[in-house]
């Protein structure tokens, strides 16, 4: 058995990459609007800032930051995991663990957002970072922090990654 340490900082910012257990599923896409009840609610009780977050059909990738004294990022995922799986009425929902990078300085941080909002795109579910709907790219754009045509277009990203 596997022994899984995770780097908890208080106040810390991370990297995370949650999946379905259906890797085939697109269950969060066509149920967005639970899951980010799922989220606003975990959210208002124990509060976290978002820094980016992209949803794809049957995975995530968000960036949060918690406060000076919550490390504890474990125990949102576990709420936000139960929550949203109740209110879809199925079981066996998420894929047991998480992947989390704790960012190190601004510059892991800008990559780790890159990351995030080029992720519909490397996956070729869109052409441009634009079109996808489920991702916080667009609070971005509307803030003035990345230009509306980021990334360009891309015909297709042979990235070995399946669709």
């Amino acid at each position: 058995m596997s022994n899984y340490r995770r780097y908890y900082v208080p106040g810390g910012t991370c990297f995370f990459t949650v999946n379905l257990r259906d890797r085939q599923s697109d269950l969060l896409t066509c149920h967005i609007d639970l899951l980010r009840k799922a989220v606003s609610y975990v959210q208002r009780k124990q509060t976290f800032e978002i820094g980016a977050w992209v949803i794809l059909p049957e995975h995530m990738h968000c960036i949060w930051t918690l406060p000076e004294n919550d490390s504890d990022y474990s125990g949102l995922w576990r709420e936000i995991k139960k929550v949203f799986t109740k209110s879809v009425g199925l079981q066996d929902v998420w894929q047991p663990r998480f992947w989390e990078h704790t960012i190190r300085d601004d510059e892991d941080l800008r990559h780790h957002i890159d990351y995030i909002y080029v992720n519909p795109l490397k996956h070729g579910w869109v052409k441009r970072v634009q079109d996808w709907p489920w991702s916080t790219f667009h609070r971005d754009v509307r803030a003035g922090l990345y230009p509306e045509d980021w990334a360009g277009e891309c015909e297709t990203l042979n990235t070995g990654e399946r669709r």
